[in-house]
């Protein structure tokens, strides 16, 4: 087996938590900033802009993997996103597979800086979690309950030691899709249960 099938699988995983994210917005939220009149902050829209061409950049200009497809939806809704994101991300993990520990170990030029392909992935994974991130303290911001990226959160029932779950809103890409298109058919979560959630005594 190859063994860095470990980062195709965590890109896998990654691509599911993006889409759950911008799943959890709204239609009508996609101009909302974290500052409303402080254009550096990117809104929401802008984000996911920034995460569809920013990773069609790494992929086909760093790593070498062209999936042949526009990174953008023609039309740009918070359903063709996720749509678009979903479809590319797809193609990304199939073309992954099928590399073998040689194209892995292979240097590439990572903007100015020499390094494995292996890295570059790990890199990018990194990147996307940090847009990630600022998604989902903006959904906080817009008082939106949370389900799980990584682990419980306070809306499924608090902390890890407080024994609170993890409930991702769908079980995979294709189930959030549909249940999407469905008009929101996300996982139901319990709420924050008594305990603060904090890990303060």
């Amino acid at each position: 087996m190859n063994r860095y099938q470990y980062l195709v699988d965590t890109y896998e995983t990654e691509r599911l938590k993006v889409l759950s994210v911008w799943s959890m917005f709204g239609d009508d939220e996609l101009g909302v900033r974290p500052h409303p009149s402080d254009r550096r902050g990117r809104s929401v829209l802008e984000q996911m802009v920034h995460q569809c061409v920013s990773e069609d950049l790494w992929f086909r200009g760093i790593l070498g993997v062209d999936v042949a497809a526009p990174p953008l939806p023609e039309e740009e809704t918070r359903m063709e996103f996720i749509e678009r994101y979903a479809t590319n991300s797809a193609k990304r993990i199939v073309e992954l597979r099928g590399r073998d520990e040689d194209w892995w170990e292979e240097t590439v030029a990572f903007f100015n800086v020499p390094r494995s392909r292996a890295w570059v992935l790990v890199r990018r994974v990194a990147h996307t979690a940090h847009q990630r991130g600022q998604l989902t303290a903006m959904l906080r911001m817009l008082n939106r309950d949370l389900h799980s990226n990584y682990g419980p959160t306070a809306d499924t029932g608090g902390l890890m030691q407080n024994d609170a779950p993890v409930i991702y809103a769908y079980p995979d890409a294709e189930a959030l899709i549909a249940g999407e298109r469905g008009g929101g058919q996300k996982t139901p979560l319990p709420g924050p249960g008594e305990n603060a959630p904090t890990e303060r005594p």
